[in-house]
Protein backbone atom coordinates (compact mmCIF):
# COMPACT_ATOMS: atom_id res chain seq x y z
CA UNK A 1 0.00 0.00 0.00
CA UNK A 2 1.41 3.49 -0.92
CA UNK A 3 1.45 6.26 1.29
CA UNK A 4 -1.47 8.79 1.39
CA UNK A 5 -2.84 11.39 3.80
CA UNK A 6 -6.29 11.22 5.46
CA UNK A 7 -8.42 14.14 6.14
CA UNK A 8 -12.10 13.69 7.86
CA UNK A 9 -14.13 16.32 5.93
CA UNK A 10 -16.24 19.07 8.27
CA UNK A 11 -19.16 19.19 5.62
CA UNK A 12 -19.61 18.12 2.15
CA UNK A 13 -17.86 22.00 0.74
CA UNK A 14 -14.92 21.12 2.47
CA UNK A 15 -14.83 17.56 1.08
CA UNK A 16 -15.35 18.80 -2.39
CA UNK A 17 -12.68 21.52 -2.22
CA UNK A 18 -10.42 18.36 -0.56
CA UNK A 19 -11.20 15.88 -3.30
CA UNK A 20 -10.61 18.95 -6.00
CA UNK A 21 -6.98 19.63 -4.73
CA UNK A 22 -5.00 16.56 -5.60
CA UNK A 23 -5.55 13.04 -6.70
CA UNK A 24 -8.31 12.08 -4.01
CA UNK A 25 -10.75 9.20 -3.12
CA UNK A 26 -13.67 9.39 -0.91
CA UNK A 27 -13.50 6.97 1.43
CA UNK A 28 -16.77 5.95 3.03
CA UNK A 29 -16.74 2.32 4.97
CA UNK A 30 -13.95 1.68 3.19
CA UNK A 31 -14.82 -2.55 2.32
CA UNK A 32 -13.66 -2.16 -1.08
CA UNK A 33 -11.17 1.00 -1.29
CA UNK A 34 -8.80 -0.63 1.26
CA UNK A 35 -8.56 -3.61 -0.43
CA UNK A 36 -7.73 -2.12 -3.77
CA UNK A 37 -5.65 0.59 -2.31
CA UNK A 38 -3.76 -2.77 -0.68
CA UNK A 39 -3.53 -4.58 -3.80
CA UNK A 40 -2.23 -1.13 -5.12
CA UNK A 41 -5.06 -1.24 -7.82
CA UNK A 42 -5.91 2.21 -6.77
CA UNK A 43 -3.37 4.75 -5.62
CA UNK A 44 -4.60 8.00 -4.20
CA UNK A 45 -2.58 10.82 -2.51
CA UNK A 46 -5.59 11.81 0.10
CA UNK A 47 -8.65 9.57 1.52
CA UNK A 48 -11.51 12.28 2.69
CA UNK A 49 -13.61 10.74 5.11
CA UNK A 50 -16.95 11.35 4.30
CA UNK A 51 -18.92 9.26 6.84
CA UNK A 52 -19.67 11.96 8.84
CA UNK A 53 -21.26 13.66 6.19
CA UNK A 54 -25.67 12.78 4.41
CA UNK A 55 -25.88 9.74 6.69
CA UNK A 56 -29.93 10.08 7.61
CA UNK A 57 -32.95 8.48 6.05
CA UNK A 58 -35.59 11.49 5.54
CA UNK A 59 -39.20 11.25 3.68
CA UNK A 60 -39.72 13.13 0.53
CA UNK A 61 -42.82 15.04 0.30
CA UNK A 62 -44.43 12.58 -2.49
CA UNK A 63 -44.26 9.83 0.14
CA UNK A 64 -40.48 8.30 -0.98
CA UNK A 65 -36.99 8.06 0.32
CA UNK A 66 -33.80 10.42 0.55
CA UNK A 67 -31.13 8.06 1.60
CA UNK A 68 -28.08 9.78 2.86
CA UNK A 69 -24.83 8.84 0.66
CA UNK A 70 -23.16 7.78 4.20
CA UNK A 71 -26.27 5.20 5.44
CA UNK A 72 -24.66 2.47 6.63
CA UNK A 73 -26.24 -0.72 4.91
CA UNK A 74 -26.90 -2.37 8.18
CA UNK A 75 -29.27 0.44 9.04
CA UNK A 76 -30.99 0.91 5.41
CA UNK A 77 -31.91 -2.82 5.67
CA UNK A 78 -33.54 -2.45 9.13
CA UNK A 79 -35.48 0.91 8.35
CA UNK A 80 -39.17 0.82 8.72
CA UNK A 81 -40.08 2.50 5.67
CA UNK A 82 -37.67 0.54 3.71
CA UNK A 83 -38.49 -3.12 4.54
CA UNK A 84 -42.13 -1.95 4.25
CA UNK A 85 -42.27 -0.12 1.22
CA UNK A 86 -39.51 -1.36 -0.92
CA UNK A 87 -39.06 -5.09 0.50
CA UNK A 88 -36.90 -5.84 -2.07
CA UNK A 89 -33.73 -3.34 -1.12
CA UNK A 90 -34.04 -4.88 2.38
CA UNK A 91 -33.22 -8.07 1.32
CA UNK A 92 -30.85 -7.31 -1.65
CA UNK A 93 -28.90 -5.80 1.40
CA UNK A 94 -29.07 -8.30 3.72
CA UNK A 95 -27.85 -11.02 0.54
CA UNK A 96 -24.96 -8.75 -0.01
CA UNK A 97 -22.36 -9.58 2.23
CA UNK A 98 -21.86 -10.68 6.10
CA UNK A 99 -23.14 -8.86 8.91
CA UNK A 100 -19.47 -6.98 9.60
CA UNK A 101 -19.27 -5.77 5.99
CA UNK A 102 -23.01 -4.25 6.49
CA UNK A 103 -22.52 -2.50 9.52
CA UNK A 104 -18.89 -0.64 7.63
CA UNK A 105 -20.07 -0.42 4.34
CA UNK A 106 -21.76 2.90 3.35
CA UNK A 107 -25.03 3.21 0.85
CA UNK A 108 -22.52 5.35 -1.63
CA UNK A 109 -19.51 3.17 -1.09
CA UNK A 110 -21.67 0.32 -2.25
CA UNK A 111 -22.99 1.82 -5.52
CA UNK A 112 -18.96 2.66 -6.54
CA UNK A 113 -17.60 -0.68 -5.32
CA UNK A 114 -15.60 -1.91 -7.98
CA UNK A 115 -15.99 -5.66 -9.86
CA UNK A 116 -14.79 -8.92 -8.22
CA UNK A 117 -13.20 -10.28 -11.16
CA UNK A 118 -10.19 -12.49 -10.59
CA UNK A 119 -7.82 -11.12 -13.00
CA UNK A 120 -8.37 -7.49 -12.14
CA UNK A 121 -7.29 -8.19 -8.56
CA UNK A 122 -4.18 -10.11 -10.28
CA UNK A 123 -1.61 -7.31 -10.18
CA UNK A 124 1.36 -8.98 -11.10
CA UNK A 125 0.09 -12.55 -13.21
CA UNK A 126 -2.71 -11.45 -15.37
CA UNK A 127 -3.58 -8.56 -18.61
CA UNK A 128 -7.12 -6.61 -17.88
CA UNK A 129 -7.78 -3.57 -20.00
CA UNK A 130 -10.41 -2.72 -16.52
CA UNK A 131 -6.79 -2.53 -14.40
CA UNK A 132 -4.39 -1.10 -17.16
CA UNK A 133 -5.79 -0.12 -20.04
CA UNK A 134 -4.77 -1.64 -23.50
CA UNK A 135 -3.20 -4.84 -21.89
CA UNK A 136 -5.72 -7.26 -22.80
CA UNK A 137 -8.41 -9.38 -21.10
CA UNK A 138 -7.30 -12.86 -19.81
CA UNK A 139 -10.72 -13.52 -18.53
CA UNK A 140 -12.19 -13.62 -21.96
CA UNK A 141 -10.28 -17.22 -22.62
CA UNK A 142 -9.77 -18.03 -18.77
CA UNK A 143 -11.62 -19.06 -16.15
CA UNK A 144 -14.79 -17.03 -16.49
CA UNK A 145 -17.78 -18.91 -15.14
CA UNK A 146 -18.58 -15.75 -13.10
CA UNK A 147 -18.42 -13.19 -16.05
CA UNK A 148 -20.63 -11.48 -18.14
CA UNK A 149 -23.30 -12.65 -20.55
CA UNK A 150 -24.99 -9.21 -21.70
CA UNK A 151 -23.44 -5.83 -22.51
CA UNK A 152 -20.01 -7.02 -22.72
CA UNK A 153 -17.36 -6.05 -24.41
CA UNK A 154 -14.01 -6.97 -26.52
CA UNK A 155 -12.11 -5.37 -24.41
CA UNK A 156 -14.10 -6.77 -20.60
CA UNK A 157 -16.24 -9.54 -19.03
CA UNK A 158 -16.43 -8.09 -16.07
CA UNK A 159 -19.44 -8.01 -14.08
CA UNK A 160 -21.01 -5.59 -11.56
CA UNK A 161 -20.84 -7.02 -7.84
CA UNK A 162 -23.35 -4.88 -6.21
CA UNK A 163 -26.71 -6.76 -4.70
CA UNK A 164 -28.21 -3.75 -3.32
CA UNK A 165 -27.49 -1.79 -6.98
CA UNK A 166 -29.70 -4.50 -8.63
CA UNK A 167 -32.69 -3.51 -6.41
CA UNK A 168 -31.95 0.28 -6.96
CA UNK A 169 -32.03 -0.45 -10.63
CA UNK A 170 -35.21 -2.16 -10.07
CA UNK A 171 -36.47 0.60 -8.24
CA UNK A 172 -36.19 3.63 -10.49
CA UNK A 173 -33.60 5.57 -7.91
CA UNK A 174 -32.40 8.78 -8.55
CA UNK A 175 -28.75 9.85 -7.69
CA UNK A 176 -27.80 13.19 -6.18
CA UNK A 177 -24.56 14.83 -6.69
CA UNK A 178 -22.35 17.53 -6.01
CA UNK A 179 -19.46 18.32 -8.04
CA UNK A 180 -17.57 21.30 -10.17
CA UNK A 181 -21.06 21.71 -11.83
CA UNK A 182 -22.65 22.54 -8.51
CA UNK A 183 -25.60 19.85 -7.30
CA UNK A 184 -27.38 17.91 -10.17
CA UNK A 185 -29.25 14.31 -10.21
CA UNK A 186 -29.24 11.43 -12.75
CA UNK A 187 -31.00 8.09 -13.17
CA UNK A 188 -29.39 5.39 -11.15
CA UNK A 189 -29.21 3.48 -14.39
CA UNK A 190 -27.49 6.00 -16.01
CA UNK A 191 -24.69 5.99 -13.02
CA UNK A 192 -22.50 2.69 -14.06
CA UNK A 193 -21.37 2.33 -17.52
CA UNK A 194 -21.28 -0.91 -20.33
CA UNK A 195 -17.22 -1.17 -20.62
CA UNK A 196 -17.38 -0.52 -24.49
CA UNK A 197 -13.88 0.80 -25.51
CA UNK A 198 -13.32 2.48 -21.99
CA UNK A 199 -13.58 -0.27 -19.82
CA UNK A 200 -11.49 1.29 -16.91
CA UNK A 201 -14.97 4.29 -16.39
CA UNK A 202 -17.07 2.21 -14.32
CA UNK A 203 -19.43 4.99 -13.90
CA UNK A 204 -20.55 8.42 -15.29
CA UNK A 205 -19.09 10.50 -12.77
CA UNK A 206 -17.00 13.41 -13.63
CA UNK A 207 -13.61 14.14 -11.46
CA UNK A 208 -14.00 15.03 -7.91
CA UNK A 209 -18.01 14.00 -8.01
CA UNK A 210 -19.46 12.95 -4.33
CA UNK A 211 -22.84 11.42 -3.69
CA UNK A 212 -24.57 12.93 -1.75
CA UNK A 213 -27.96 10.96 -1.59
CA UNK A 214 -30.02 8.65 -3.48
CA UNK A 215 -33.50 8.99 -3.98
CA UNK A 216 -36.40 6.27 -3.92
CA UNK A 217 -39.45 7.51 -5.20
CA UNK A 218 -42.99 6.67 -4.34
CA UNK A 219 -43.40 3.48 -5.71
CA UNK A 220 -46.80 1.07 -4.28
CA UNK A 221 -45.96 -1.28 -6.61
CA UNK A 222 -42.98 -2.29 -5.06
CA UNK A 223 -44.74 -3.34 -2.07
CA UNK A 224 -44.91 -6.41 -3.78
CA UNK A 225 -40.71 -7.20 -4.86
CA UNK A 226 -38.32 -9.75 -4.00
CA UNK A 227 -35.01 -9.77 -4.50
CA UNK A 228 -33.07 -13.69 -5.04
CA UNK A 229 -29.65 -14.72 -5.60
CA UNK A 230 -28.34 -17.52 -6.77
CA UNK A 231 -24.65 -18.10 -5.52
CA UNK A 232 -22.34 -21.27 -5.12
CA UNK A 233 -22.54 -21.47 -1.65
CA UNK A 234 -25.51 -19.56 0.82
CA UNK A 235 -23.11 -18.02 2.62
CA UNK A 236 -20.81 -14.28 2.25
CA UNK A 237 -20.63 -14.97 -1.96
CA UNK A 238 -21.41 -12.98 -5.04
CA UNK A 239 -23.79 -13.95 -7.13
CA UNK A 240 -23.58 -16.13 -9.97
CA UNK A 241 -26.96 -14.36 -11.08
CA UNK A 242 -29.70 -12.56 -8.87
CA UNK A 243 -33.27 -10.45 -9.75
CA UNK A 244 -34.45 -8.11 -8.66
CA UNK A 245 -38.68 -7.69 -9.13
CA UNK A 246 -41.64 -6.36 -8.56
CA UNK A 247 -45.32 -6.53 -9.99
CA UNK A 248 -48.60 -5.47 -9.72
CA UNK A 249 -51.91 -7.26 -11.39
CA UNK A 250 -55.11 -6.22 -12.23
CA UNK A 251 -57.10 -9.33 -11.93
CA UNK A 252 -55.16 -11.45 -14.16
CA UNK A 253 -53.03 -9.12 -16.32
CA UNK A 254 -49.89 -7.79 -15.43
CA UNK A 255 -50.78 -3.67 -14.67
CA UNK A 256 -47.00 -2.83 -14.32
CA UNK A 257 -43.67 -4.90 -13.50
CA UNK A 258 -40.49 -3.93 -12.62
CA UNK A 259 -37.46 -6.16 -13.27
CA UNK A 260 -33.24 -6.24 -12.66
CA UNK A 261 -30.57 -8.51 -12.73
CA UNK A 262 -27.31 -9.11 -11.42
CA UNK A 263 -24.04 -10.71 -11.82
CA UNK A 264 -24.74 -10.89 -15.67
CA UNK A 265 -23.38 -7.22 -16.43
CA UNK A 266 -20.86 -4.55 -15.92
CA UNK A 267 -23.60 -3.09 -14.35
CA UNK A 268 -26.78 -3.35 -12.97
CA UNK A 269 -28.67 -4.52 -15.96
CA UNK A 270 -32.08 -3.23 -16.08
CA UNK A 271 -34.32 -5.84 -17.80
CA UNK A 272 -36.85 -3.46 -19.98
CA UNK A 273 -37.53 -5.83 -22.65
CA UNK A 274 -38.88 -8.27 -20.43
CA UNK A 275 -40.62 -5.41 -18.63
CA UNK A 276 -42.22 -4.44 -21.90
CA UNK A 277 -43.11 -7.68 -23.02
CA UNK A 278 -45.13 -8.17 -19.72
CA UNK A 279 -46.88 -4.66 -19.26
CA UNK A 280 -50.37 -5.33 -20.31
CA UNK A 281 -50.61 -8.85 -20.82
CA UNK A 282 -51.67 -12.21 -18.82
CA UNK A 283 -49.50 -13.14 -16.20
CA UNK A 284 -48.62 -16.82 -16.63
CA UNK A 285 -45.65 -19.18 -17.38
CA UNK A 286 -46.03 -18.89 -20.60
CA UNK A 287 -46.16 -14.71 -20.96
CA UNK A 288 -43.12 -15.25 -18.39
CA UNK A 289 -41.12 -17.44 -20.29
CA UNK A 290 -41.46 -15.33 -23.60
CA UNK A 291 -39.87 -12.05 -21.33
CA UNK A 292 -37.17 -14.13 -20.50
CA UNK A 293 -36.43 -14.86 -23.87
CA UNK A 294 -37.14 -11.75 -25.10
CA UNK A 295 -34.36 -10.12 -22.76
CA UNK A 296 -31.81 -12.72 -23.18
CA UNK A 297 -32.02 -12.08 -27.08
CA UNK A 298 -28.72 -10.00 -26.96
CA UNK A 299 -26.83 -12.89 -24.52
CA UNK A 300 -23.44 -13.66 -25.66
CA UNK A 301 -22.06 -16.51 -23.01
CA UNK A 302 -18.40 -16.96 -22.84
CA UNK A 303 -16.88 -20.72 -22.45
CA UNK A 304 -17.12 -21.47 -18.68
CA UNK A 305 -20.82 -19.13 -18.22
CA UNK A 306 -23.33 -20.71 -20.71
CA UNK A 307 -25.22 -21.88 -17.88
CA UNK A 308 -26.27 -18.22 -16.80
CA UNK A 309 -28.24 -18.15 -19.78
CA UNK A 310 -30.74 -20.66 -18.67
CA UNK A 311 -30.10 -19.99 -15.09
CA UNK A 312 -31.59 -16.27 -15.68
CA UNK A 313 -34.36 -17.37 -17.38
CA UNK A 314 -35.34 -19.73 -14.66
CA UNK A 315 -34.89 -16.91 -12.26
CA UNK A 316 -37.34 -15.04 -14.33
CA UNK A 317 -40.20 -17.23 -14.95
CA UNK A 318 -39.66 -18.40 -11.09
CA UNK A 319 -39.71 -15.29 -9.39
CA UNK A 320 -42.33 -13.87 -10.84
CA UNK A 321 -44.50 -16.93 -10.73
CA UNK A 322 -44.29 -16.30 -7.31
CA UNK A 323 -45.07 -12.69 -7.05
CA UNK A 324 -47.92 -13.29 -9.05
CA UNK A 325 -49.27 -16.33 -7.03
CA UNK A 326 -48.91 -13.72 -3.82
CA UNK A 327 -50.52 -11.12 -5.77
CA UNK A 328 -53.51 -13.35 -6.52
Amino acid sequence: MNPFNYVRADDTGHALRLGASVEAAYLGGGTNLVDLMRETITRPEMLVDVTGLSDTIVETEGGGLLIGAAVRNTSLAAHRAVRSRYPVLTRAILAGASPQIRNMATVGGNMLQRTRCGYFYDVDGSRCNKRAPGTGCDAREGFNRNHAILGASELCVATHPSDMCVALAALDATVHLRGKRGSRTLPFTELHRLPLENPEIDTVLESGDLITAVELPPLPLAEASTYRKVRDRASYAFALVSIAAALKLDGDRIEDVRIALGGVAHKPWRALKAEAVLRNGPATQAAFRAAAAEELTDAVPLRDNAFKVDLVARLIIAVLGDLAGAAA
